[in-house]
């Protein structure tokens, strides 16, 4: 999968896979049940034939799988015949949610209060409709009656409705009561010098992100961004570029870059990241999804990018999230649609395209990847990463030969930079070796060890791939032994270990790792046919053969590349003895007896 990763002030895209040598708007105010069920009646949903057993059936199964627009089709059905059916109302509300379409979820949620339940789901749409629409009070009456998103969100939304009042004072008293709870300070000080910023208060929202009344806070991505926006509206660019050098260093994405640029170019840069109270809510429904990634399932957090961006459709970063969850959760399609949104102009073009281009690969469309990828490259042509994602998507397709000429454009521009990327060099070596080209590949790897030492994964494929030409044995154990120290869960490097040892002739300490290696990739093909040969090394003749059998059938299911089946059937009929002196290869009794 493509995944964006975030170091320092860079955004990342990666094509990773695993082998033996690297892993790498209508405001409802309540809704009875007949007015409901007509509102659902007029929806636009395709027939169904089911009554509300298969109906319900239907969208459960559609729930399970991820399909929300399924979901959102079959629980809106089933509704028509049971209207206050609380499971059925929740989980619409969420189909709904996800899809990004809150007038439903809303009038759905509408109802579910008015019947005296309780949902966070639903009181979540309810905030996200208030909010759009401007209603101020409802929402502060809403959160001082308990029927708020939660204790994480209320206190922040029920500031940015005052703000939305124009009530700045009590805003900015609710901003530092919510800081004064353990764990927020960070988030909510942040939110009072956005607010501040978003009523041209800059010289306040300075003093918040600075610390100068307390500690500074923490300096995330957008705060960066944000902080930079206002000292530029303060005519101190100088300052502005020291921060977001300090924070990122050299090597920014495409965004800062621009933002750097125009502050160096000494332009005024508009303060845009929250420009109204509404604004303001969609920030903190961002913020908190994002503190969630590490701690709820991808759906939960996904309806929290979806509202951030109903509530405001230009956040281009909640977009962006919600696009990659819906990757995650393998909703193509919708995740393509989500990536389209991001306007051609915006500075973030270039990621939806890439995140695009990934998930029109994973639906079993290359042609149509490629397609995208190229034409980004015409649009950036002097942007390394889009240059790195063609290569990697080449090589993904195992079209080596089209991946090596986008990685020499990649390295190219990014020395031009004054950076050199281990991990182009890596992807580099990796179709390089592919190609049999061995002088280029080993460069690239080395390489790639120079500017990341001692690299699990870049370690193990050097090493195997010196073990399988049978070159510079004693540094290749080396390799592969460090590689072990980083990863010892690794199947695959426990694998290439135990057979590096095998190639030196030391067969009782290679069983040892083989072993192990097949506990951790007990399916994998080629380890069982490693396994196979030295068990037959050993003198374990029957043993060999089962695991020799278990290797055929297992690729059979998922082949690899790496394993010959040919060969594996000459080793079952001849015995590995007899493949070797086919081969010309050294006999293993030769290695045995040290001759």
């Amino acid at each position: 999968m493509l995944r964006r990763i975030a170091l320092g002030g860079r955004a990342y895209y990666l094509w990773v896979k695993s082998d033996h040598k690297r892993q790498d708007s209508v405001t409802y105010r309540t809704l009875p049940a007949l007015a409901l069920t007509a509102l659902l009646q007029v929806m636009p949903l395709p027939a169904v034939a089911e009554e509300a057993p298969g109906s319900y059936l239907a969208a459960q199964q559609a729930r399970a799988t991820g399909d929300f627009a399924a979901a959102a089709q079959y629980y809106a059905q089933a509704l028509t015949r049971d209207p206050s059916n609380p499971a059925l109302m929740e989980n619409a509300t969420v189909a709904y949610l996800a899809l990004g379409r809150l007038d439903p979820a809303a009038a759905i949620a509408r109802k579910i209060e008015s019947d005296g339940l309780r949902s966070q789901v639903s009181q979540m749409a309810l905030v996200a409709q208030e909010t759009r629409d401007g209603q101020w009070d409802a929402l502060l009456t809403r959160i001082e009656e308990d029927r708020g998103v939660g204790d994480l969100a209320d206190g922040m939304i029920a500031a940015w409705a005052d703000l939305g009042k124009g009530d700045m004072t009590s805003a900015l008293a609710r901003f530092d009561a919510v800081a004064e709870e353990r764990g927020l300070r960070s988030f909510a000080i942040y939110h009072k010098a956005l607010a501040l910023a978003s009523v041209g208060d800059f010289e306040g929202a300075d003093k918040v992100f600075s610390g100068e009344d307390d500690a500074p806070i923490q300096r995330t991505r957008r705060g960066v961004i944000g902080w930079a926006q206002v000292l530029s509206q303060l005519g101190e660019q100088t300052r502005a570029i020291s921060i977001i050098d300090d924070t990122f260093g050299s090597d920014l994405d495409h965004e800062i870059s621009a933002l750097r640029a125009s502050l160096e170019a000494g332009e005024s840069v508009p303060f845009n990241l929250v420009n109204s109270a509404s604004d303001g809510i969609s920030e903190v429904f961002f913020s908190l999804g994002r503190a969630l990634m590490q701690e709820a399932n991808d759906e939960y957090i996904l309806i929290y990018a979806r509202v951030a961006e109903m509530i405001k459709p230009a956040h281009v970063d909640a977009i962006l999230m919600a696009a990659e969850l819906l990757e995650g959760l393998e909703r193509y399609d919708l995740a393509i649609e989500a990536f389209k949104q991001v306007p051609r102009d915006h500075p973030s073009y270039h990621l939806a395209e890439l995140g695009r281009s990934d998930v029109l690969r994973r639906a079993g469309k290359p042609d149509a990847a490629i397609e995208v990828l190229e034409q980004l490259a015409t649009i950036y042509p002097d942007l390394p990463e889009v240059h790195v994602a063609v290569g990697d998507l080449y090589r993904s397709q195992e079209d080596f030969a089209s991946a090596v000429p986008a990685y020499d454009r990649a390295l190219d521009l990014y020395s031009a930079r004054g950076s050199d990327q281990w991990f182009v060099h890596y992807a580099r070596a990796i179709s390089h070796e592919r190609l049999d080209n061995w002088p280029e590949a080993e460069a690239d790897f080395r390489r790639a060890l120079e500017l990341n030492p001692d690299h699990p994964q870049v370690l193990n494929y050097l090493g195997y791939t010196m073990v399988e030409k049978h070159i510079n044995l004693d540094e290749a154990l080396n390799m592969i032994e460090r590689a072990v120290a980083a990863q010892p869960e690794s199947g695959y490097i426990v694998d290439s270990l135990g057979w590096v040892l095998y190639r030196l002739g030391r067969y009782e300490e290679a069983i040892v790792h083989m072993e192990r290696a097949a506990e951790l990739m007990p399916t994998d093909p080629v380890v069982n046919d490693h396994l196979g040969d030295v068990l037959w090394a050993v003198g374990r003749q029957v043993e060999a053969r089962f695991q020799w059998k278990r290797a055929l059938s297992l690729n059979e299911s998922e082949p690899s590349p790496d394993l010959e089946p040919e060969r594996v059937r000459r080793k079952l009929e001849l015995g590995l003895d007899q493949v070797l002196k086919d081969e010309g290869a050294e006999p293993l009794k030769l290695v045995k007896d040290g001759n």
